[in-house]
């Protein structure tokens, strides 16, 4: 009887053992429907307490987690490809992807990244791409914007991205094109009343101490996200502390004329040795920004993600994960970044070697990181002001969306499973 009672007590625990599983959400290219909606669901997984295994450079970048009903019906809902995996089966993953001749390794999400989008109200959500992917992928975000920043409510979040501004106070250089244009007057009005509200003279003075809380952010911890105008204006604004870059139309006084010797490039996060456009009519900063030189034609505009060691920098491979390492080029007020302008310790992710031009690049800051992303919209190539909404429904798989994303869920990460 005892003998019996064992082998049942036995072959339960091995059936029990057999029945364990685990969901894959594959993420390479002819094996997924929906790669945006594939973060939303490694989101979603997280915010249920469950950790979720990210497998760099396996099957395009793949997550697992353990198998819930719930989890397996939100995949069905939301309409993600997913597959699942008997434990022993994920195992043998698992000792494959260790194996040190492949570039593959795993680090464990295990952290609800509280997010954070630096937004004006009154902005419509296709102004901006990160918030329209996030919006897409079911990813929640609140919105914070100046006050928010000036009063240290930066400490409840996790990750930051600041939506296509302009931290000079030049009102994107916009004043050439579309001074009588009734948006950009508003535009003006309401950033001179924050301003005024905040105690502050000019809108560059403003924008310069929102700038300063936003890097006190990331020297705390903080992860910062940017794109378009917000990278390279962002930094200006960091090295033009002290002097005035503005002409009158912005500012109601002159700039100093010596404001390109005053730079102070030891403030910024990644640029040094730019030269600042001093014409106020002209839309650009600097000569950071490649946008009017780089002369590329539309059908051979691509750019490269770099290949890293998934082993040893898993912070890069993490930012780097696509379904394929040829992602299409897609222009903004500020497209991508002269090499020459680029800090030696910044890291260049992603770039098109035959134009010298940095389309993806990474930071150190204190506790800390950055990203910088040029262009505006990686699926609206020369996006202009007031051109229609991207329908994410018809990118459902987009490389270039998904690099936004792959910074999102950054943050999540903490540390590499130890065992299954």
């Amino acid at each position: 009887m005892l003998r019996r009672a064992f082998i049942i007590l036995l072959l339960s625990v091995v059936s029990l053992q057999m029945t364990a599983s685990k969901i894959l959400i594959p993420m390479d290219v002819s094996n997924q429907r929906n790669h945006l909606k594939a973060y939303g669901i490694a989101y979603f997984v997280l915010g249920k307490a469950v950790k979720v295994d990210w497998l760099l450079n396996y099957r395009g970048g793949s997550f697992v987690f353990d198998h819930y009903a719930e989890l397996e019906k939100e995949c069905k809902i939301r309409d993600v490809s997913y597959e699942v995996l008997p434990d022993a089966k994920y195992t043998s993953i698992l000792h494959a992807i260790s194996d040190p001749d492949e570039n593959k390794d795993i680090v464990r999400l295990d952290k609800l990244p509280k997010i954070c989008v630096y937004t004006p109200e009154g902005k419509q959500p296709w102004d901006d791409a990160v918030t329209m992917v996030l919006t897409y992928a079911e990813i929640p975000f609140d919105k914070v914007y100046d006050t928010e920043v000036l009063e240290d409510k930066l400490v409840k979040y996790d990750w930051m991205h600041l939506h296509h501004e302009d931290f000079t106070g030049q009102y994107g250089k916009f004043y050439a094109a579309f001074k009588n244009r009734d948006w950009y007057k508003n535009d003006v009005k309401l950033n001179e009343a924050m301003a005024r509200k905040h105690g502050f003279k000019k809108v560059s003075q403003l924008k310069l101490n929102v700038a300063k809380k936003i890097k006190a952010f990331v020297g705390g911890g903080g992860y910062l996200f940017a794109m378009c105008s917000a990278t390279d204006s962002y930094d200006i604004a960091l090295a033009a502390e002290g002097t005035d870059i503005c002409d009158h139309m912005y500012d109601g006084d002159s700039p100093n004329p010596n404001a390109q010797q005053m730079l102070d490039f030891g403030r910024t996060f990644a640029f040094k040795d730019f030269q600042l456009k001093k014409n106020p009519y002209e839309y650009e900063f600097s000569n950071i920004d490649m946008t009017q030189t780089r002369r590329v034609p539309f059908k051979s505009d691509y750019f490269n993600l770099f290949t890293f060691s998934a082993k040893f920098d898993p912070v890069p491979s993490m930012l780097t994960q696509n379904h394929t390492t040829t992602v299409k080029g897609f222009m903004g007020q500020t497209t991508s970044f002269k090499k020459s302008t680029l800090k030696s310790n910044v890291l260049i992710l992603g770039d098109r070697k035959s134009s010298g031009e940095a389309r993806y690049i990474h930071g150190d800051y204190g506790k800390g990181t950055w990203t910088f992303y040029g262009g505006h919209d990686p699926e609206d190539h020369t996006h202009q002001v007031g051109d229609p909404k991207t329908d994410l429904n018809l990118h459902p798989n987009s490389p270039g969306y998904r690099l936004i994303l792959n910074n999102v869920l950054f943050p999540a990460a903490k540390k590499k499973p130890q065992k299954t």
